[in-house]
């Protein structure tokens, strides 16, 4: 560890305020609404996007169900826990399948996890496609060793019951259309972290149809995208899985300059990243207080907040119970009439700091995949 990450660990060693304490302030106090609202939601985008909420009316550190967004590329399939199951096969030798009862009888395991879709804050209508829960169920590290990933595996690919057309061109004659289910993989020594689990319960409460019902995978740490919902089959592999959400789609286009050339580089999306936001300014008896959330895959250490153009200032920041969710943080304020803008900057335990939105990781990306500049929002104080 150096000076930097030593620094950094050492400001979150003071006094334990958690993010409850952080929303229990604002309690009995007046929201003012942001100026900068986000546009509508376009009618493609409504069909894949449902319960997208308002940043100042994420007032909890748990995100409620109602309150939590959801995604579905292709449909939203209603399944009958009755007859559903969960095959695992592949290059396993003991290919096994679950039912909602079996998998229920597993040991219990909860974890509390910020999931972030890899586009928010990426389009203009899509401002906070995250949420915070407590996910419950069985552990996919001891079910994949119960059927014995054979040495010569290399991922893990997990498939939705969801489903769409497909088109691939270049094919024979000209085209090839198909039914895809939806899927996603990681490779073995990611799919076998301790902290994965096939999902059941969300909040206390089995999951939704749209949110995954009757079983989805949780991965803390990345994002949604890799969370896969509806789950009927894990099928082990030997090589590569390439597909459209792989391969085609949530793919992030980077611009690079080396020796006088322009290249680019594509990666899937993955892993989350360091981000924070501001999420609500709440007045009480003339007072003002800005209140937001950071998150990443490392524990913040830091946030920071700008209003207009001045300095940055460091902002009181909580401590979460899991080291997967978000952070609170709050900053008082003496705002004065007029309009301004709130931006806010995370640090976290390594020392990587939030980029701005003119910084070249930014700029230079083409896609609005893994959006995490820092996020810059208006409000006219009357």
């Amino acid at each position: 560890m150096n000076r930097r990450e030593l620094l950094l660990s050492g400001a979150m060693a003071g006094v334990a305020i958690f993010s409850e304490h952080v929303f229990a302030q604002s309690v009995g106090g007046k929201v003012i609404p942001w100026s900068d609202q986000p546009a509508p939601i376009p009618p493609p985008a409504k069909d894949v996007i449902k319960g997208l909420t308002p940043w100042e009316d994420l007032d909890s550190q748990i995100t409620p169900n109602d309150r939590f967004f959801s995604i579905a590329h292709y449909n939203r399939p209603q399944i009958d826990p009755k007859t559903w199951h969960l095959n695992i096969a592949g290059h396993v030798s003991h290919p096994t399948t679950l039912t909602v009862d079996r998998l229920r009888a597993m040991p219990r395991q909860e974890v509390t996890f910020t999931l972030e879709c890899s586009g928010s804050n990426g389009l203009p209508f899509f401002e906070s496609g995250v949420g915070n829960a407590r996910w419950a169920g069985a552990s996919l590290a001891e079910i994949l060793k119960t059927a014995q990933v054979r040495d010569d595996a290399l991922e893990v690919v997990f498939f939705g019951a969801d489903q769409g057309e497909e088109v691939v061109h270049q094919a024979t004659p000209m085209e090839y259309k198909f039914n895809a289910n939806f899927a996603r993989s990681m490779p073995v020594s990611d799919a076998m972290s301790p902290v994965n689990i096939l999902c059941y319960e969300m909040n206390g409460e089995p999951l939704s149809p749209d949110h995954g019902f009757p079983c989805r995978l949780i991965a803390p740490g990345w994002f949604g995208i890799a969370n896969v919902k509806w789950l009927t089959r894990i099928e082990v592999v030997n090589s590569r899985f390439l597909n459209r959400f792989m391969g085609r789609d949530y793919v992030t286009i980077r611009e690079e300059h080396r020796d006088g050339q322009t290249i680019y580089t594509e990666t899937s999306v993955g892993r989350q990243l360091i981000k924070s936001a501001p999420a609500r300014v709440v007045e009480r008896n003339g007072r003002y207080q800005i209140l937001g959330m950071a998150w990443g895959p490392k524990p913040i250490a830091m946030v920071e907040v700008k209003i207009d153009n001045g300095q940055w200032t460091k902002v009181n920041l909580a401590q979460s119970k899991s080291p997967f969710e978000w952070q609170a943080w709050s900053l008082d304020w003496s705002a004065t009439p007029g309009d301004h803008s709130v931006t806010s900057r995370a640090t976290d335990t390594a020392g990587t700091v939030q980029p701005a939105m003119d910084d070249p990781v930014i700029t230079n990306k083409k896609t609005y995949w893994e959006s995490n500049g820092q996020i810059i929002r208006h409000i006219r104080i009357a």
